[in-house]
């Protein structure tokens, strides 16, 4: 799959098949992650796999939206020192979009469906996932084989997105 048309077609998935994640599915999805840019090259993310089934339920309550990560076939949550911390870098942010990103891509490209949650519990979830108290998980994303594997082929929706004439301003707003 080429990049272009990956970034066109890739879309959330939330409901996954009741299977494991093949070994070299999770380890190519980790080492796209491992491989996303980051400023200056500080590399400041680190990932905790969960493909327990009851954390994986555990995970599901750390967020509004999170449901989905009691479905999934595992779950890879992206830990940074804290961006709230006096001195952090306004770049810790970005540095976490990139890993999910090029995760996400990668696990599209595969046949693994992914979708991002956000973190609103930091307590339940550092208890759940075990990071020390110096480091932040702000995004998990849940992993698995679509439970419809049609999602994968499905074409967009008419007017999912604005159009770019509409949201480029040339020189000047």
């Amino acid at each position: 799959m080429d990049v272009r048309s990956a970034i066109g077609h890739l879309r959330a998935i939330r409901s996954f098949a009741d299977r494991p994640l093949a070994e070299d599915d999770l380890t190519a999805i980790l080492e796209a992650g491992r491989r996303a840019g980051s400023s200056k090259n500080t590399q400041r993310r680190e990932f905790v796999v969960v493909r327990d089934r009851a954390r994986l339920e555990e995970l599901s309550r750390i967020g509004a939206h999170a449901g989905h990560l009691a479905g999934a076939a595992a779950a890879i949550a992206i830990v940074t020192p804290d961006p709230r911390a006096e001195g952090a870098s306004l770049s810790l942010v970005f540095d976490v979009g990139l890993a999910a990103e090029n995760m996400m891509l990668a696990a599209w490209e595969r046949g693994v469906g992914a979708c991002p949650v956000t973190v609103y519990h930091q307590a339940m979830s550092r208890r759940i996932l075990g990071y020390p108290p110096d480091r932040h998980c702000s995004y998990v994303l849940s992993m698995g084989y679509p439970a419809d594997a049609a999602g994968l082929d499905r074409p967009n929706r008419r007017g999912g997105r604005r159009r770019l004439e509409d949201i480029v301003h040339l020189e000047h707003w």
